[in-house]
């Protein structure tokens, strides 16, 4: 394992050399290093302070967290890398800590991995204080975050990212060469979603030691993301994590530079699983029996496209089952379908016969893979977490364009608001929202070209 480590570490080094490899010819590196903060520490951001600590083109000046455990296993970690100490913020539990690390100052960006609600607060917090952005998944909770964060980019030219892992998946960007071949043909229906048993993480024993499962407590009993993010599920019925399904889906489509989404609308299940899971492991006479969930177990939303297309997302993650994103990509040669791992292309394949998708994906490696495969080994996802940070250092060092920009950040993320309000509205069928103002029309794909990060 040391060996493994060791090995990655060296490799880790060698890419932030290559990164410039990654930009267009027009935007050459114009800083070796990058000084950045984070705004919460928990189990997500530490997978991404991993990363990070990694690089030698990062410095991490500044931790903000207003639980000292996870403050304190943060700054382990910078301990253990052999990094110098940064600066911290939230020991005394102020909820607003992240404003004085961002007034501060000497900051080149700020990575945000906190619960939801906070996430757009934050970041307009940050880009009015001219630090450059990279945000968890999920812009906002109601629409209105959304219109409220863009406004905020556009007035104040901050960069914005939406640290979507999924866009950088091995297999995901292997169709997206070949959706650029034109391999499929032309598209005409894609599919994907959220689909985990997350049933163990609304849910655990309150011990930080045990942040998954154990239990069945959540809210102020739980802990990690039981204590926040099971209140959704009490609370809100909708598409309420859309990005992992709908990024890769909208880099094939190219919404917003070519296409957009023009009409959405959801529908939902009764909810029982969570109920069942609380019985289950804590017995009917548990306090939390008598929670009414409000989500419902499975919820199906459908987009249309301005060039035809369809999406269909799928949210289940309280329910008994293997993980899958379920994606889908088809079109008048053929189609791939992640869940069997499987693809058909007429002329090419046995008719009415899959090929493994495996020989197809060797053919169309993404450019970037072949290039730092190794260097992605043992990091978070799979892989994906190496990638996704490793685009944001690259364009924050380039003063380039980010690849997963503002106007997919508050499109992707919006999902959820406007699917909320089609459920609420006895499934209506809504207008979506055009977030470019008509730009999509004129603007060019940038995402994962082969000369870019």
């Amino acid at each position: 394992m040391n060996k493994q480590l060791n090995r990655r570490d060296f490799l880790m080094a060698g890419a932030a050399l290559a990164g410039s490899l990654l930009l267009p010819s027009s935007y050459a590196a114009t800083r070796q290093k990058v000084r950045l903060g984070m705004i919460g520490t928990g189990m997500r951001g530490q997978v991404l302070l991993q990363e990070l600590l990694r690089r030698d083109d990062v410095e991490m000046v500044a931790l903000c967290d207003i639980e000292p455990v996870m403050l304190g296993k943060a700054l382990k970690q910078v301990e253990k890398a052999g990094k110098a100490p940064p600066q911290t913020f939230g020991e005394d539990r102020d909820p607003q800590a992240y404003k004085r690390m961002l007034d501060a100052g000497k900051l080149d960006g700020v990575i945000i991995a906190t619960p939801w609600e906070w996430h757009a607060p934050m970041a307009i917090a940050a880009m009015q204080a001219k630090v450059p952005v990279g945000c968890e998944v999920v812009a906002g909770i109601t629409l209105q975050d959304h219109w409220d964060v863009l406004n905020t980019q556009l007035r104040t030219g901050t960069p914005y990212m939406l640290l979507e892992n999924v866009c950088y998946r091995r297999d995901v960007m292997a169709v997206l060469q070949m959706v650029r071949a034109g391999v499929f043909g032309e598209l005409v229906h894609l599919q994907g979603g959220y689909q985990h048993d997350l049933r163990a993480v609304k849910f655990n024993s309150g011990d930080p030691a045990r942040p998954y499962g154990g239990g069945v407590e959540f809210g102020s009993k739980g802990w990690s993301e039981a204590r926040w993010r099971t209140e959704h599920s009490v609370q809100r019925n909708g598409e309420l994590y859309p990005s992992h399904g709908i990024g890769p889906c909208a880099m094939y489509t190219n919404i917003n530079r070519g296409n957009r989404f023009t009409r959405i609308n959801t529908f939902a299940t009764k909810a029982r699983g969570l109920h069942d899971y609380i019985v289950k492991q804590g017995g009917p006479q548990h306090p939390n029996a008598r929670v009414q969930f409000k989500l419902g177990d499975v919820v199906t939303t459908t987009l249309s496209c301005e060039n035809g297309e369809t999406i269909l997302l799928q949210h289940d993650t309280s329910l008994p089952r293997p993980y899958s994103l379920g994606f889908r990509v088809q079109g008048t040669d053929g189609l791939w379908m992640d869940v069997n791992h499987a693809i058909h292309i007429e002329g090419q394949s046995k008719p009415h016969q899959w090929d493994d998708f495996q020989q197809w994906q060797d053919r169309y490696e993404h450019p970037l893979w072949k290039k730092y495969a190794k260097t992605a080994e043992g990091a978070g996802h799979g892989g994906m977490d190496f990638f996704v940070i490793h685009a944001f250092v690259e364009a924050l060092k380039a003063e380039a364009p980010m690849p997963i920009d503002i106007y997919d950040a508050v499109t992707w993320s919006a999902i959820t608001p406007l699917s909320e309000q089609s459920i609420a509205q006895n499934f209506q069928t809504l207008d979506f929202p055009d977030f470019t103002a008509g730009q999509w029309k004129s603007r060019k794909p940038i995402f994962a070209d082969n000369d870019k990060y």
